[in-house]
């Protein structure tokens, strides 16, 4: 049997919000998230794998729950190991880049470490200093008992970058998960699809009248449950998750939704993970939502600057460039916002946060109630809760915790 650990390393900062409550490796792009493009990859040549997962230690429980059948932060007792970054965003060819077999090896790219294989002793120095330090210092520590090489691989540094890889990782899961068309749901007889050999829908999805799937840049995928309603248009590349419902409206290519999302208006280059709504008109683009994030009427954000420069993003209590003329807003888990705000390009919402001031700044922070003042820790968790049940998930004792903990951060 193999062994495969995914770990964190500090680049996680730098993806905030997307990741305060979730370890990177659970950072959606494309169909998938990060490590199930890593799983993907590494399953296609050996299917006998032991997977294991490091990340920060707060995040520890929810992540037990969410991943019962994998060892959370416990290495494992073996002969050798095979450790791969969490950020690494992985095609079907990193198992053959990076793999299982081999002497020790430390494998870098930039000065990122993404991956590590190592033997037995180096497992045990590895195990020695955990807790002491980071897991990349350690591995960094290791490079005088292993090989180092530098190599070309594709990480995720900054949450923009998920956007702009979003349309071709929507076209790489398609080919990995279906390879071709496929139509299986229940479509009205006024539905208009182009290029049905690229469009994917499945069993127990519904598409209503007056609906236009257009595949000519991309592939369509609409999963089972999902519900489009009268008088939407899907362009690819695109991805409708399960039990999703598109009220109506334009869905362009590069957007990816879902599962268990409600989408109404237009959204446009942009990833909307399970159980966040945006349910009334208004546009949404080269934007990232987490979960349980909710918009309300109107809410429309800028992805394009008068001046057509560069965008400048919060990151880590600083505007920096991004480098990027097109991006949108970025918002974390739990956010909701109030009828017709207005996000300027570039926005950055943290977790818990409600918005219902008309155009806030660049940067919100966590929790926060309005502009000027900090949501009661209470009321948000109860909120939580209610929001939650609605969609027939309990909250739970880790998720609570979790909670708050983070309520005691600064940033």
């Amino acid at each position: 049997m193999a062994n495969l650990c995914i770990f964190e390393d500090s680049g996680y900062q730098k993806l905030f919000p997307l990741c305060l409550m979730r370890p990177v490796f659970e950072i959606k792009c494309g169909i998938s998230t990060l490590l199930q493009k890593i799983l993907h990859s590494y399953l296609s040549v050996e299917k006998d794998i032991a997977v294991s997962l490091e990340c920060r230690e707060y995040l520890q429980e929810v992540v037990k729950n969410n991943h019962h059948e994998k060892p959370v932060n416990a290495l494992p007792y073996a002969n050798d190991c095979l450790f791969i970054n969490g950020r690494v965003l992985a095609d079907i060819n990193l198992s053959r880049q990076i793999p299982f077999s081999g002497n020790d090896e430390i494998f870098v790219a930039g000065s990122t470490v993404v991956a590590a294989r190592l033997s037995k002793d180096n497992l045990n120095k590895l195990r020695d200093h955990l807790g002491k330090e980071t897991f990349e210092e350690i591995l960094l520590s290791l490079k005088k008992y292993a090989k180092t090489t530098s190599i070309d691989i594709k990480t995720i540094d900054y949450p923009w970058q998920l956007i702009k890889e979003n349309p071709s990782e929507i076209e790489n899961d398609y080919q990995k998960l279906w390879g071709k068309g496929k139509i299986k749901g229940k479509l009205n007889k006024e539905v208009v699809i182009y290029d049905k050999k690229n469009v994917v829908i499945e069993d127990g999805a519904k598409i209503e009248s007056f609906v236009v799937i257009d595949s000519s840049n991309g592939p369509v995928i609409i999963n089972e449950g999902a519900h489009i309603l009268p008088h939407t248009t899907i362009q690819g590349p695109a991805y409708i998750g399960k039990n999703t419902k598109i009220l109506g409206g334009s869905i362009r290519g590069g957007t990816t939704i879902g599962p268990n999302c409600k989408i109404h208006g237009e959204v446009n280059s942009s990833i909307i993970h399970g159980y966040s709504n945006k349910a009334h008109y208004g546009f949404l683009g080269h934007s990232y939502l987490c979960e349980w994030v909710n918009l309300g009427a109107g809410t429309t954000n800028s992805n394009l600057k008068n001046n057509y420069g560069n965008v400048k993003i919060w990151n880590k209590g600083n505007l920096i460039d991004s480098g990027e003329q097109v991006i949108g807003c970025f918002i974390g888990d739990h956010s909701k916002t109030a009828i017709g705000t207005l996000l300027n390009t570039g926005t950055v919402i943290s977790i818990f946060c409600n918005i219902f001031e008309g155009m806030p700044p660049k940067y919100v922070g966590l929790f926060a109630f309005g502009l000027k003042k900090k949501f009661n820790l209470d009321k948000a968790i109860e909120i939580a809760k209610v929001v939650m049940k609605r969609r027939g998930i309990e909250i739970t004792a880790e998720d609570t915790n979790l909670i708050k903990l983070l309520y005691s951060f600064k940033t």
